[in-house]
């Protein structure tokens, strides 16, 4: 049976068409990892005539034969339910189908009879329905399930003499996306693989020597990882063969516009712009239906702008053009930024550091011997250059009150100086065209010097100043990455003061949104096109329930026309409304904020702090980057609970709000550097050190001594004794275990507290020539760990140590 690695003990496999080739391999790669399997096949030909249960039989008897546990089906998929029932009566459960039963009829397109095109659909489409369906409630009451869809590349990308088996295939696709939805919340998860290998049904379109080449075995892993339960992936599809596998998405141009405002669509127009509406420069990627209708909604706003004279003086009017080569690129400001060790720690302060954890003592005491930035103080010194030259870009309706914070990446060239000064010079890296707002990326580089020391990217929505024909998407923009779906490695909770913002604020951000109860009521960030666009909805809702029209097609419909330019609300509620949930849907774009809300860089600090504790030893050394998006906002004296999933050097992870379950923080990441090991240490220069002396003779002491030492110390100390600043000495002191000790050398267990001091301030202190305090208080002595435990040092350097 199979080493160790992916496991399948206890799980139930439905393998159909397991007779041979890809499902034989599947069934037995399954079995071999503890599956139990139900080894479906009718026995029949390739195209679907006769009928046995010798293939069937012949793969049961060989995994019995290794020890493990199948059982034979030889039912046509199109009895689903006589499927599952084998797996219920024979081993009590299902838990994954793998539907991979075929048959061929080709046929050139004017050739296919209605038979052949029936059989194709009833035996893959229709067939992999029916198993699915007659397994899914078992999935969903015990809350796992795992099904794979098989596609083929005909169906993907069409092949002569295949039109019926293409349309099935493909079909196969959209049943995998849809179950994949539905399935989600239950733990049911559905992938779609299109494989190459060595079978009956590729005979007909390989030649032999390529059939043997692309062995069933080069697909089954991929199948076997697909259907584990510590696999997350959902929803995708896959090509697969000859022991290479690629992911396929969609892609979608940027298209264009072809009608204007009360102007008639024109096939004419639909010409003059056919090479834009093919261009896929800057394409797209739409992953879900409602990213696919967005772009229309966009359309339309673009639309309804074109023309329009607003009444109100004051306003500006949104241009139909705009020409981003002479905005792109152009440098905003350079600014200079000076600090002391004041500055990172008030930083560390204000993203939740407390002395009552030692671990963080080093970011919030300048005397500390580790003393050091928090690495997400990096966006202190940027953010100071970030809007200087904004409002001025000529050609766009920049208004700095309608700015959203949208996301935030920073990346660590080398550790962040604790005090000096800082230049910061921001670039416009580009600007996208989001229908009701404009989004600018902005770099800003950070030298200490000429050396560059960090990296920012600030993505700012800008609400009202979209519209002006320019793209959608930037390939320089820094992506967020989805976490995995599988519970968290580590989760850490940080309760926010009633005063965090106002402490986060002094760190340079005074926006009076985070602090002042009345400005945070006006909804600075919330636009009044919200209102227009709430009201119009509501509107067109009465409309629609007057009239009788109101269900949950046109809900939907509604919502995606209506409601998806509308930046505070939740686009993932998906109701039958009626007209009074569409009023409460919409109120909360129609206010400000109850009260002053957290930055979100605050909460930005949470995470990341948390993230190096966890994953990273507090070593600063080892953060690279971070990458952020700003979901919801945080209350002050609200709970943040981060949640860390591991996966190799990057640790992904998201903020929720405890009390609300809201996620504050998506998509986040942090790049971390593997530990180094230690490098060998240089042979320690023991001569000529009278410290030596010393602590001989507290060694002696301690063996006459050392039981009662041990009840009165209870703790372990070492001493690091330099010579022209380098270690040239250490020592340990052992009064915790057994009758103590003292010994050269780090200390073998941890230690308690740590002495650093050269050989000769030591001696001055042993002989009482420098006071302990004054010696620490001037730099001279360097204390690691229980500073409180010194104190029980001295009956043991006075009494003992006399020489």
């Amino acid at each position: 049976m199979a080493a160790a690695g992916l496991r399948f003990d206890g799980r139930v496999v439905l393998v159909t068409g397991a007779g041979g080739g890809l499902g034989r391999a599947y069934a037995l790669a399954f079995a071999e990892r503890g599956a139990s399997v139900v080894v479906n096949d009718l026995g029949g030909d390739f195209k679907g005539y006769g009928k046995s249960s010798s293939a069937a039989d012949k793969v049961v008897d060989e995994i019995r034969a290794k020890g493990g546990k199948a059982v034979p089906n030889y039912d046509s998929v199109e009895d689903g339910e006589k499927l599952v029932k084998t797996a219920l009566e024979a081993f009590g459960r299902i838990d994954i189908v793998i539907n991979n039963a075929g048959i061929l009829r080709d046929r050139s397109f004017v050739r296919i009879s209605d038979e052949d095109w029936d059989i194709i659909h009833r035996i893959h489409l229709r067939g992999s329905f029916l198993v699915t369906r007659a397994a899914w409630n078992h999935m969903k009451n015990q809350k796992f399930g795992r099904i794979i869809m098989t596609s083929s590349a005909a169906g993907i990308y069409g092949n002569f003499g295949q039109a019926n088996y293409s349309a099935a295939k493909l079909g196969l696709l959209g049943l995998a996306n849809t179950i994949a939805i539905e399935g989600r919340k239950y733990n049911i998860h559905c992938n779609t693989i299109a494989p190459t290998a060595g079978s009956r049904l590729t005979q007909t379109v390989m030649p032999q020597d390529l059939v043997d080449a692309f062995k069933p075995e080069y697909v089954a892993p991929l199948v076997v990882w697909l259907c584990h339960e510590s696999c997350a992936e959902n929803g995708s599809l896959f090509e697969v063969g000859a022991g290479w596998i690629g992911k396929l998405r969609w892609e979608r141009s940027l298209g264009a516009i072809v009608r204007g405002k009360n102007q008639p669509m024109t096939p004419e127009a639909v010409r003059d712009k056919w090479e834009k509406v093919c261009d896929f420069d800057n394409a797209s990627k739409p992953r879900t239906i409602q990213e696919s209708i967005s772009v229309l909604s966009d359309a339309l706003s673009q639309i309804e702008s074109q023309g329009n004279v607003s009444m109100n003086a004051t306003r500006s009017v949104v241009s139909s053009s705009v020409d981003t080569t002479g905005i792109v690129g152009r440098e905003l400001a350079t600014n200079v930024y000076t600090y002391t060790h004041l500055e990172p720690i008030l930083y560390a302060l204000g993203v939740g550091m407390s002395t009552k954890d030692p671990d963080h003592l080093k970011f919030l005491f300048e005397g500390n011997e580790e003393f050091c930035c928090l690495p997400s103080f990096g966006v202190i010194p940027a953010q100071t250059s970030m809007f200087d030259g904004v409002p001025s870009l000529p050609g766009l309706n920049i208004d700095l009150a309608k700015m959203l914070h949208g996301e935030q990446y920073l990346e660590l060239y080398k550790p962040l100086p604790t005090s000096g000064q800082l230049t910061s010079v921001s670039t416009v890296a580009d600007i996208l065209d989001k229908g009701s707002g404009a989004v600018l990326l902005i770099d800003v580089n950070t030298y200490c010097g000429k050396e560059l020391v960090c990296y920012n990217q600030f993505s700012l929505f800008f609400v009202g100043a979209g519209g002006f024909g320019g793209k959608r998407t930037s390939e320089k923009a820094k992506l967020t990455a989805n976490p995995p779906k599988r519970p968290p490695d580590a989760v850490i909770s940080d309760v926010t003061t009633p005063d965090q913002a106002a402490l986060y604020r002094l760190s340079g951000d005074w926006n009076p949104l985070h602090l002042d109860p009345s400005f945070a009521a006006l909804g600075a960030v919330v636009p009044w096109e919200n209102i227009l666009c709430c009201v119009g909805a509501m509107r067109s809702c009465l409309e629609l329930k007057k009239n009788r029209l109101w269900h949950t097609r046109v809900a939907d419909e509604f919502w995606a026309k209506q409601l998806v330019s509308v930046p505070n609300l939740d686009r993932s509620v998906w109701i039958p409304w009626s007209v009074s949930s569409v009023i409460n849907y919409c109120l909360p774009a129609l206010s400000g904020f109850k009260k002053p809300i957290l930055h979100g860089l605050c909460t930005f600090g949470f995470a990341a702090r948390n993230v190096l504790k966890q994953f990273a030893d507090n070593d600063v050394n080892r953060f690279k980057a971070i990458k952020v998006r700003f979901a919801k906002p945080v209350y002050p004296g609200q709970t943040l609970q981060t949640e860390m999933w591991k996966e190799g050097n990057r640790i992904h992870f998201q903020t929720k709000v405890k009390e609300t379950g809201e996620v504050a923080i998506a998509g986040g990441y942090v790049d971390i550097v593997p530990a180094l090991a230690k490098p060998a240490q240089e042979p320690l220069m023991t001569e000529g050190l009278q410290s030596n002396l010393v602590f001989e003779e507290i060694g002696r002491r301690v063996k006459e001594m050392g039981n009662e030492l041990v009840k009165k110390v209870n703790a372990i100390f070492q001493w690091d004794i330099t010579k022209d600043g380098k270690t040239a000495m250490q020592w340990t002191i052992d009064l915790k275990n057994g009758s103590g000790a003292v010994y050269q050398g780090p200390a073998r267990s941890s230690a308690d507290t740590t002495f650093t001091l050269s050989d000769e301030d030591f001696m001055d202190v042993v002989q009482q020539k420098i006071n302990p305090q004054k010696a620490f208080f001037s730099g001279k002595l360097k204390v690691k760990g229980n500073i409180m435990l010194s104190q029980k040092l001295e009956m043991i350097l006075k009494y003992y140590a006399k020489l």
